[in-house]
Parts: C-alpha cells; structure tokens; sequence
C-alpha cells in the first residue's frame, strides 16, 4: 500500500536511513529532512547485535556492514581496581551463527546512507523542523527559516527531543540520571583483540573495544555523579576530570586515558518510553519514541527494528491500521530493552559485600555454566524482526 505513496522523514540518523530505504523498497518516495549541512555522525563505536544485524541483511546491505565492520569473538567483565577477569563470555563458541559486531557510528551512517540513496530517497539538508502540527489536516512543518508545508505521511525519527513525539504526546521533561559519560577513540596498539571488555568499579565502568578492522580503540568511560551535565553528544570535557574519575582503575585503563585529549562528555537522562507512537498521519521510530541508556548497546539495534517493523506494517495495511500494528508489536519489547539497560547501570557500578558476591556468582557461572550466561539475553539477541 506504499506505491508511489509520498513519506517525509525526520532525521537521517539510524533509524530515519533504515526506514527510508525500508520504505523506498516497498514503493514509497521518501525524502529525508536533515537539519545538518552533512550527514555526519558525533560519537564513536557502536555495537550491532545479531537482532540489529538482520535488519541490515534483510535491507540488503548486509555485505557492505561486513566490509565496514568487525565481528565481536567475546565479551569480558573485569574488576576495574584489580584487573582480574570476572566473566568471559565466547561469542564464537556458544553463539557461533550470530553476528555481533563492532562499527564505527560514521561508517554505520554511510553504508545506510548509501543504502538509501540508491533506493531512490531524496535528502535535503539545512531542513531545521522547529515546530511539527497534527490535527485534522497533514502534518504540518515549520522550519527555522519559517517555512511552512505540510506531508503526506511524517515519519519523526529526530532523536531524543523529537518534534513529531513532542506534537504527539506534548513536552515531557527527562531527568537526570546522575551518570555522565565519556566517549572518545584511540589509535590502537598492534594485536588488539575482537573483545568488548568491560572494567568495573564502585560508582563507574569503563567499556572498550577495537574499531575499523583493530586501527583504532573506542572507550565509553561511566561515572555516577551529583553534578549535572548537560544531555549533548557535541560537549567536550577536560581529559583531566576522566582521568581522575578512574585514577583508582588498573594501569592499562590510567594508559590509555592518559592519550584522550578531547573526550567528548555528555549527561545521561532518562526519558519515559513515549505514550503515543503515532498519530494524525505521523508516527515516530528510534530515540523519538523509546530513548534508553547506552549499558546494553541497544540504540541502534531498537532503531533497525523499529525501522523494519514500521515499514512492513505500512507496506501491508492501511495507514491507521499499520500505525496501530506497529506499536503494539514494538511497545512492550522496548520497555523491556529500556528496563535491562537500567538495571546493567547498576550491576556495573556495584560496590563493597554487594560488589563482591555478585563477582563471585558471575566467575561460578562463567566457570561451570557460561552458556546459561548467555542464554539470559536470548530474548532480546534472538529476536529477528525480519522473520515475523
């Protein structure tokens, strides 16, 4: 029901180039409106998940993700203060057919991106939507130069302070977490490892692995704090305050974050998985509608699922129809994605006698029973939204 059928879509991150060229293979023609004079992306590494490798696949571009992109051979907890091992999980060995991969977020950008133009969608840039109207009309733009059209069909995928879920549900004001967050990149020491590994200490963790093909190294460093932070991927931070914040850590992690000097810095908050997805000929996908902090690597892998899901469900009901589909086949998994994020902020930053017996529970697990590990996550790393 999408031949020829005219779809605007907000943002050309993740999820609104997924569900461009998701949509422009079914027969809609799509434009994306991007407020950047390039589609570029601030930030670092990201990890797909074989939930979010299927939907790259299943878009057809699973062998360009290869190509820019590395497979994930294990995952490693490790106590922060003393360096030893609390759990390794081999990836390879107990979940030899799934795809976890490291990547770059640009080079993400660019294999979609591409992906989407040769699947016939328009990208406009400069196009800043400062006020989004719904009601008994089309959905109706108005951008910061004071424009003002309406679309057909509005598809917000604008992040986390959408415009499409603030006219669906009104402004909802996040809070803050008291975590902050550090990214930045390394070049890398020669024979790094295709290893997520994970250092954790009482109040922070420190989460680091390869990117393009070992060249460099990503570090996500996380602190819990009283002091505010603004919620901006572009801050950057004195490298000074994130060595401190892990001066107590093991000597390779003080190393390497002797080397960062512009960490970028930004606030995590917490906002309500939205009560409206949809509506009035919108609908939102991605952060728009379920933000969730990044301690399960799930942005992205929810956003290629929302995108797959939405565009089927348009491809094959009336537009109503398919709105309401699509949120109630996404609402209740996100909620549970966003609620396990949550709770692994708080397992990494454990301390004393509970820091101590969880370490222990997980090194007697790891020892005699990892795939039961593992398998914990089954529900979510199981998931293929494109074989429903």
């Amino acid at each position: 029901m999408l031949d020829g059928r005219k779809v605007t879509v907000l943002g050309a991150g993740v999820s609104g180039l997924a569900v461009a060229r998701a949509l422009a293979l079914r027969g809609a023609e799509v434009t994306i409106l991007e407020q950047a004079p390039e589609i570029r992306e601030i930030g670092a590494g990201i990890q797909i998940s074989p939930n979010g490798a299927a939907v790259i696949a299943g878009l057809g571009l699973g062998d360009a993700f290869n190509v820019t992109s590395q497979r994930t051979e294990a995952v490693e907890l490790i106590d922060g203060e003393t360096g030893g091992q609390v759990l390794r999980l081999d990836l390879l060995r107990y979940r030899p057919q799934q795809q976890f991969r490291f990547v770059h977020r640009s080079d993400l950008i660019d294999v979609l991106a591409e992906g989407a133009r040769a699947a016939g969608v328009a990208i406009r840039l400069l196009q800043k939507v400062e006020q989004v109207h719904l009601g008994a009309h089309p959905p109706r733009l108005v951008t910061a130069q004071g424009g003002e059209f309406e679309a057909d069909l509005l598809i917000g995928a604008d992040g986390l302070h959408s415009k499409v879920c603030e006219a669906l549900n009104g402004a909802v004001a996040p809070f803050f977490t008291h975590h902050v967050a550090w990214r930045a990149t390394l070049p890398a020491e020669p024979d790094i490892d295709p290893v997520a590994q994970v250092y954790m200490g009482p109040g922070r963790h420190l989460v680091t692995y390869p990117l393009r093909g070992g060249r460099l190294r990503n570090i996500v460093a996380v602190e819990k704090r009283t002091k505010w932070a603004e919620e901006s991927w572009s801050l950057t931070d004195d490298p000074l305050a994130l060595r401190i914040a892990f001066e107590n850590f093991v000597p390779e992690v003080r190393g390497w974050l002797d080397r960062v000097e512009r960490p970028n810095l930004w606030g995590l908050f917490r906002h309500p998985v939205a009560a409206r997805w949809h509506g009035e000929g919108a609908a939102i996908l991605g952060d728009a509608a379920h933000p969730t902090l990044p301690f399960l690597a799930q942005g992205a892998n929810m956003a290629l699922e929302d995108a797959w899901v939405l565009a089927r469900e348009l491809g094959a009901k009336p537009t109503d129809a398919a709105f309401t589909a699509y949120q109630s086949a996404r609402a209740k998994r996100s909620r549970r994605i966003v609620d396990a994020a949550n709770a692994n902020a708080r397992n990494y930053h454990l301390s004393g006698l509970r820091r101590d017996l969880a370490h222990l529970g997980l090194r007697t697990f790891g020892r005699f029973a990892p795939d039961r590990v593992i398998g914990r996550f089954d529900w979510l790393y199981g998931h293929d939204v494109t074989a429903e």
